[in-house]
């Protein structure tokens, strides 16, 4: 399993288990309505401690928030900010 697929099924697991929902990796979470500034918060809090980065200043805008694959992205650029 690649570690794109394994953030991306992380980030599932933690959104169905949060939310009481399944999930894929293109639904618009913001467009569903399930995501409050507080759930976004929990998100970020949820990616900094599972996946040990750091999210700040410009990476904390919606898009990067709006879909699991956003959000996988995103921490796959932030292991690894030379790619």
């Amino acid at each position: 399993m690649t570690d794109t697929q394994m953030i991306s099924d992380a980030l599932l697991a933690f959104l169905d288990r949060r939310t009481g929902t399944t999930w894929t990796e293109d639904a618009d979470l913001f467009d569903s309505g399930v995501v409050s500034s507080l759930f976004a918060l929990e998100l970020v809090l949820h990616m900094e401690k599972s996946f040990g980065v750091s999210v700040g200043g410009a990476d904390l805008a919606v898009e990067n928030f709006r879909t699991v694959n956003a959000m996988t992205a995103l921490v796959l650029r932030l292991r690894d900010p030379d790619e």
